[in-house]
């Protein structure tokens, strides 16, 4: 179950860091140096990524809980 565990975890800490990028990505999206507006295939691409973190912290949680109800029962079956 531990491992189940760790690896949502390292999930969780792959998600929080498409998030940090995504946040960068779409913070600068206005910042061109042209002064032309924001691109918005950039502002598009930054959008599916923040969904897609979204995604991933939500499946990754889900792993967690469902490998907490294992280890529960697997302890209430032995006690």
């Amino acid at each position: 179950m531990d491992s189940i565990s760790s690896i949502a975890r390292q999930g969780l800490d792959q998600a929080e860091i498409q998030l940090q990028s995504a946040a960068s990505q779409l913070a600068g999206a206005g910042a061109s140096p042209n002064a032309s507006g924001p691109d918005i295939v950039d502002i598009t691409a930054g959008m599916v990524d923040l969904m897609s973190a979204k995604n991933n912290f939500a499946i990754n949680i889900s792993v967690m809980k469902t490998a907490d109800e294992m280890q529960k029962f697997a302890i209430d079956i032995l006690a």
